[in-house]
């Protein structure tokens, strides 16, 4: 369960520390679930995804306005890094975050790697 949310409710992933590339994830992303927006823009020197809707009748601790994604930097091609702060335990965890097409993964991992989740997300209007 410390996982449920981790990415889960995860509202979502991110970018590219440069503007406006092909596969920049900057920009506004709804979870697979449908339940949440998050929009993932500069911060700083990285990149960070604020959760910007929540579905009514959702039931979450998590608040819109809350920043879920922080310190997002390129690893790669189409990847990055992250931290997400899971709004159902509180914690922050190890992110990573990855762009095909039109679609974003974030996973994240807890008990160094041993149990993960991930949330797909596709580009909102």
């Amino acid at each position: 369960m410390i996982l449920r949310t981790i990415l889960g409710l995860a509202f979502g992933a991110t970018l590219a520390a440069s503007p406006a590339l092909a596969d920049d994830i900057t920009g506004t992303w709804l979870r697979e679930s449908g339940a949440s927006k998050v929009k993932f823009a500069p911060c700083g020197g990285a990149i960070c995804g604020n959760l910007v809707w929540i579905k009514a009748g959702t039931d979450t601790p998590a608040k819109v306005g809350q920043r879920l994604f922080f310190d997002i930097k390129p690893t790669g091609p189409n990847t990055w890094s992250a931290n997400y702060a899971n709004p159902d335990d509180g914690k922050t965890y190890a992110a990573k975050i990855s762009l095909s097409g039109g679609t974003l993964t974030t996973e994240g991992c807890a008990l160094r790697g041993m149990v993960c989740r991930s949330s797909t997300w596709t580009r909102a209007n």
